[in-house]
């Protein structure tokens, strides 16, 4: 299970260079207190087609991981299935069509604690002449060692994970069985 999760951020690094996420089409911001990071991409698509990745199953599993769920409603699942039983994404609280999603995010088991209380992801989509800005607010960050890695993992994972969904945009929906 666990080389399989390292294979696919491998996979995602190698996707997608980690560089993007400091480029203009990706940037990341710091504030404290309370600890919140925010991270933006550009996407060259209109913002039904963005949502559409975001809020169907069909759209998820183009970009993010092979048949991952979304069950849109308030406590529905925003979530990837990990060959072994692990689990990545969380449970939606709320939605305002092709304008904001938002998650209580779960962690990777890593960071059980974490996981357990969860943070809030807002993904927010903005209309920019013909693309869409693609903007996660991520919060709810605790004080404590086990915290502040997790924080750090997620600022570096996220901004990847909207790399990849700028990447399924400009390349096409990904084709998971060359992937594997």
């Amino acid at each position: 299970m666990m080389k399989t999760k390292i294979l696919l951020m491998l996979l995602l690094i190698s996707v997608v260079p980690a560089q993007f996420a400091l480029t203009q089409d990706a940037k990341a911001k710091v504030s404290e207190p309370p600890q919140k990071f925010a991270i933006e991409v550009e996407v060259p698509a209109s913002v039904g087609d963005v949502w559409h990745a975001f809020a169907t199953s069909e759209g998820l599993s183009s970009w993010l991981f092979p048949n991952a769920t979304v069950d849109l409603k308030p406590g529905g699942d925003w979530m990837v299935h990990f060959p072994g039983g692990g689990t990545g994404g969380g449970t939606i609280e709320s939605f305002v069509p092709e304008k904001e999603l938002v998650i209580a995010a779960l962690a990777p088991e890593k960071f059980p604690a974490v996981r357990a209380q969860r943070t809030r992801a807002v993904f927010s989509f903005e209309p920019r002449g013909s693309g869409t800005v693609v903007r996660l607010t991520q919060s709810g960050w605790k004080s404590g060692d086990e915290w502040t890695k997790a924080y750090e993992y997620l600022l570096a994972g996220n901004a990847q994970l909207l790399a990849t969904l700028h990447k399924r945009f400009v390349e096409g929906p990904m084709d998971w069985s060359k992937q594997r």
